[in-house]
């Protein structure tokens, strides 16, 4: 089947619902067993066994059969959050005394898990340069354990060379690790490319109605039960209505996500014709680093992107964001909504330096109508000019 037909149908098995299509929320903890026998025979390590709410129902279930089914891999975990999805996994695969190699343009917080927490748990991190590629073999030590790749990378969008870095970890037996948030499981397939565990922050795009919180990470069969152990033995797990949500977001993704790509691509092509725009930060255009592995291993591109504009005061800056109509400041993106945010990567940057003369603009082209997006920049840029 293709893909639409597989988002339809993947994980929904209305014949053992009586005939509801989607599957029924369930609010579980006890499950009760019928028989001594039945109650000591139960297998907690069995995939899909029902016998306490904490690790999984019919309706978790579901959710997670159809993300590993879209994304190729074995079988799928699901968290409270994608910031959950991150840490808790990386803990599947390090212990004290391992080294980790870790993408420097990397979402910040991931960053503060490594630096505040792991070095607590004698975990050495070492940051690389995105644009690496097969080069990360000269960073490689006897203890590293894990590689962790970000594509692309966050506010920056370096999209990396992941089949390279994966094949050379993968040939010392090193497991790697990525955040596949940006490009969800319909426009990079992870494991095609050599990837051990795929992330999601399933509170973007995946839900996509900026209503719930949500993280997933999905391996393939040799990297699921490490995975999976972690995940229960941190007590992990998200609340029955929020997969109800994720699940029902799910069917629209390929319809929103197709919505999004064309906004995006409109946006950032007339954004590249702006004087006030130095450069766009989008994979699918030229100007952005790794646009040869985006044209190569992607399937598509999403709707979140990055404008570095020229020399700007701050209060020009702000003259220009703090009345925006439509484009509207907050964290997190994926929803039916327009976003846009400042950022300043310089500070979260070590192994490479971020030099840029003007501040950079995160953008996330929401659902409504791209003409009406385009004029809220342009009056934004009006105030940008006349402020200063």
């Amino acid at each position: 089947m293709k893909t639409d037909t597989r988002i339809i149908h993947s994980g929904r098995h209305p014949e053992e619902n009586h005939g509801v299509v989607n599957p029924p929320v369930y609010h579980a903890s006890t499950i009760l067993f019928p028989t001594v026998e039945k109650l000591e025979h139960r297998d907690p390590t069995k995939r899909k066994s029902i016998h306490y709410g904490l690790y999984g129902t019919p309706t978790t279930f579901g959710l997670e059969d159809a993300l590993a089914e879209l994304e190729g891999g074995y079988d799928t975990k699901l968290f409270p959050s994608g910031l959950a999805a991150i840490t808790v996994p990386m803990m599947a695969y390090l212990k004290a005394g391992d080294h980790l190699l870790m993408v420097d343009s990397v979402y910040g917080p991931t960053r503060r898990f490594c630096d505040n927490w792991l070095t607590r748990f004698g975990v050495e991190t070492t940051y690389y340069d995105p644009m690496i590629g097969a080069g990360i073999r000269d960073l490689f030590k006897g203890n590293t354990k894990l590689v962790f790749l970000e594509s692309p990378g966050s506010i920056t969008f370096e999209v990396q060379d992941v089949p390279a870095i994966c094949a050379e970890a993968k040939a010392r037996g090193i497991t790697t690790m990525i955040d596949n948030t940006w490009a969800t499981p319909l426009y990079f397939k992870p494991f095609e490319h050599g990837v051990d565990v795929s992330l999601h922050a399933g509170t973007k795009y995946i839900n996509g109605h900026s209503d719930v919180m949500l993280g997933t990470a999905t391996a393939t069969e040799e990297a699921f039960p490490a995975l999976s152990k972690a995940a229960t033995e941190f007590g992990q797990t998200i609340a029955p209505d929020d997969s109800y949500l994720a699940l029902r977001g799910l069917r629209t993704i390929s319809l929103r996500l197709n919505r999004h790509e064309k906004t995006a691509l409109k946006l950032a092509h007339w954004l590249e014709d702006r004087v006030e725009v130095e450069r766009v930060l989008h994979p699918a255009l030229p100007s952005c680093p790794g646009h040869e592995f985006w044209k190569r291993d992607f399937l598509g591109s999403s709707g979140l992107f990055g404008l570095l504009l020229k020399p700007a005061s701050k209060k020009a800056l702000a003259a220009m964001l703090d009345n925006m109509e439509l484009f509207k400041m907050g964290y997190s993106w994926g929803g039916f909504e327009s976003l846009i945010l400042p950022h300043d990567p310089a500070d979260i940057r070590t192994a490479t330096k971020w030099q840029a003369e003007g501040p950079l603009l995160r953008l996330h082209a929401g659902l409504e109508d791209p003409e009406d997006l385009i004029r809220d920049l342009e009056k934004g840029f009006e105030r940008l000019n006349q402020a200063g």
